[in-house]
């Protein structure tokens, strides 16, 4: 009965269809796509309306009947004939009754994919790009198995989406995860096409609105844990490369920037890195080198980067790092004054950095300074400063937790009651250290 009740549903269809194209004029050019003539016409266009129908009411294998008629006489007439052939497919596909037999038509769905480009791929809106984003969407769905050509369906919907200028970063994540996945495990892919993928597409993530951010996460995890990235291939890499062509610009940019991520501390990266300082100076750059070289405990050449940087540096958030930085080594190397000076330009730029403070609570704690505490008063300024730190560097938990940690040092070396007693200071009232590099600092009277 379901069967009868079918075949009747698509019949009153069909002859509806029918009398919609009575009143159609299929002698016209217009109608030129459906066949020569005019009875080849009326026969593909009722085609066209059956296949709909058989698929609305699950009938499908009539509907794969009409879509053969279709393809066979007129695959250029309508972009719905493939559409509604992919769904017509992947019905069957859930169908099926073997895994043959479902293959056979998945098969079918990346045919009619490859066809639809064949006719419509230089279609203005669902184009070539648009064909192969959904052809590589199901690749994952139902070739996920079959790596090779599920990276090459990605990387082709990829290129043609670059080409015309519409990107889904989605697709973007998902085929660089699945190429770093498969460098594990796969001759094929090897460290060189990791790397040189990465370079390609990164720009890509370079400004993302919020709903795409997790993509751009999705991709820069990808990369750091495909192994791909070691310090050890990079060098590999490069060197070759950069033996062939050692004053290109371009490619000693590329080499710094993943070795810098890979966390590099070789003689050649460092090389390199100054190499291309000299060619293209940079705050970027100048912060490599100077981590790399403060890590070797070269502090001066540290220094010197990332004061040649500051120098010509105009954008106020570029000198905000780069002082920050300073301040930190200065500090590393006990060179207060210097380290003072540069967390005061930092707060002057921006007074909610909690590294200026930071930097600041230790210069006050560390300068000598003689009064009529004995210099205690020093640990009141350096406790405030090391206070605000703390509060400001909710995003930096390592150091927040250092800060906590000398506030407590600090509090420990206030003055006791009866020093305050005899210089006439009682609990809560305002002081002004009078010596040290916290000198005209206002703060509180406390005990310890």
């Amino acid at each position: 009965m379901k069967k009868i009740a079918t075949i009747l549903m698509v019949t009153a269809a069909a002859v509806a269809g029918h009398k919609a194209m009575a009143q159609l004029d299929l002698s016209d050019p217009k109608f030129a796509v459906w066949g020569e003539t005019v009875e080849e016409r009326q026969s593909n266009l009722g085609a066209s309306n059956y296949l709909k129908e058989a698929l609305d009411s699950k009938d499908y294998d009539s509907a794969t009947t009409y879509l053969q008629q279709l393809l066979n006489n007129c695959p250029a007439a309508q972009q719905q004939t493939f559409a509604r052939g992919v769904t017509l497919y992947k019905n069957k596909a859930a169908r099926a009754k073997s895994l043959a037999q479902k293959n056979t038509y998945i098969d079918s769905i990346m045919m009619l994919y490859d066809m639809r480009i064949q006719y419509f791929g230089d279609h203005p809106k669902n184009g070539r790009d648009y064909i192969l984003d959904m052809k590589a969407r199901d690749m994952l769905k139902y070739r996920e198995s079959d790596r090779e050509a599920l990276r090459a369906s990605l990387k082709e919907a990829i290129d043609a989406a670059i080409a015309s200028g519409k990107i889904n970063l989605d697709i973007v994540a998902i085929y660089y995860k699945n190429l770093c996945e498969d460098f594990n495990y796969d001759d094929n892919v090897t460290a060189d096409m990791i790397l040189d993928e990465y370079e390609r597409l990164s720009p890509l993530f370079a400004e993302v609105s919020a709903d795409d951010e997790q993509y751009k996460d999705t991709f820069e995890t990808s990369f750091g844990m495909s192994g791909a990235a070691s310090c050890e291939n990079l060098e590999a890499l490069f060197s070759k490369k950069l033996a062939d062509a050692p004053d290109d610009e371009k490619l000693l940019g590329q080499a710094v920037s993943l070795m810098s991520r890979a966390n590099c501390s070789s003689d050649f990266f460092f090389n390199i890195t100054e190499k291309y300082y000299t060619i293209k100076p940079s705050s970027d750059t100048a912060l490599f080198l100077a981590q790399g070289f403060q890590n070797k405990g070269e502090s001066e050449k540290a220094l010197k980067y990332l004061r040649e940087a500051l120098a010509v540096e105009t954008n106020p958030v570029e000198k905000e790092r780069l002082y920050v930085r300073i301040g930190l080594i200065e500090i590393g190397d006990k060179h207060y004054s210097a380290a003072a000076e540069a967390a005061r330009q930092v707060r002057g730029i921006n007074p909610d950095n909690g590294y200026a403070y930071f930097i600041l609570g230790q210069c006050y704690a560390s300068s000598p300074c003689e009064d009529k505490l004995g210099g205690a008063s020093v640990y009141w300024a350096a406790y405030d400063a090391m206070s605000q730190a703390a509060s400001l560097l909710k995003d930096e938990p390592e150091t927040q937790k250092a800060a906590q940690q000398m506030m407590n040092a600090y509090r420990a070396a206030f003055p006791v009651q009866e020093t305050c007693f005899f210089a006439d200071l009682t609990a809560g009232s305002r002081y002004t250290v009078q010596c040290g590099l916290a000198s005209g600092q206002v703060t509180t009277v406390r005990y310890r």
